[in-house]
């Protein structure tokens, strides 16, 4: 077994603890963070991130909304195991990831969620169905088994008839589909798309909002990390961001959960606490 292998092997048992963990209470959340705070040395420091806490539950449709600086892209890299955070718990599909090393952070990344970004991120001088085959370099997969899971891909986001074309034959539309192939390839428990329509036309970007929303009536869990308020409007849940604090969480009425619906008012009563010490 690879060295990769082996690590996929270690982190996908270290999901399953004693009982009481958090991946065996029976529930279906795959993204929790839990006070999570981010905060960066500077004189004075800069905090990314305050107290930031919710759950994304399997099958969620989420918009993580807010202007530019109200910290919504170093959540992204938070949840995305991307960077650490300062304070705080993030848990993926159960597994607690604070205390895992570098290359055990990086098969949580390939294993358990997938990233969708607005430059789409593609190798050039491949095609699109070895681009998509490249989501599944680091899950331990062997080159035979890569491509025909990557060709299954592309046929999910309706592009398998252009598997053999390179991404500077396609159009922009038509490259985000494949970098959501390949976000989906290696079937994580979520997906993290971050302004996945900012670098499309309009036509191009109402397709790929209801390629997401095609994926999500499928099963898939997807956040989409957004500055658009109308296109976070047309997602059942949003969650808004304001200096590196969550100001307001629809999660009740998205999920139809009374608790998350407290959850949501709490996080509220905070922020007014916060901005009334601030003012």
């Amino acid at each position: 077994m690879t060295v990769a292998a082996n690590t996929v092997t270690s982190v996908r048992d270290a999901g399953h603890g004693a009982p009481g963990a958090f991946g065996d209470r029976g529930d279906d959340t795959v993204l929790e963070l839990d006070g999570v705070t981010k905060t960066y040395p500077a004189v004075p420091p800069v905090v990314a991130l305050s107290s930031v806490s919710f759950r994304v539950r399997r099958g969620e449709l989420v918009a993580i909304v807010g202007p530019s600086g109200s910290g919504k892209s170093t959540l992204l890299h938070v949840m995305g195991t991307l960077e650490r955070p300062t304070s705080g718990i993030v848990r993926i599909a159960g597994l607690d990831v604070a205390g895992l090393d570098d290359r055990a952070l990086s098969v949580v990344r390939a294993t358990r969620i997938g990233f969708v970004f607005q430059q789409f991120f593609l190798a050039e001088h491949q095609s699109a169905l070895d681009n998509v085959a490249d989501g599944l370099l680091y899950a331990g997969l062997p080159a035979p088994q890569r491509r025909p899971l990557a060709g299954r891909a592309l046929d999910r986001v309706g592009l398998a008839h252009r598997a053999s074309f390179r991404p500077t034959k396609l159009s922009g539309g038509e490259r985000q589909r494949v970098a959501i192939a390949r976000a989906l390839v290696g079937q994580p428990a979520i997906v993290l798309a971050d302004e996945p329509t900012g670098n499309l036309d309009s036509a191009n970007g109402t397709a790929i909002f209801a390629l997401l929303q095609e994926l999500h009536a499928g099963g898939t869990t997807i956040v989409v990390i957004t500055h658009d308020h109308q296109l976070a409007a047309r997602l059942p849940r949003q969650i808004e961001m304001l200096d590196g604090r969550i100001t307001t969480d629809n999660a009740a009425s998205a999920t139809g959960d009374p608790s998350s619906n407290h959850r949501a008012r709490n996080s509220d009563i905070a922020a007014g606490r916060n901005a009334g010490r601030a003012g």
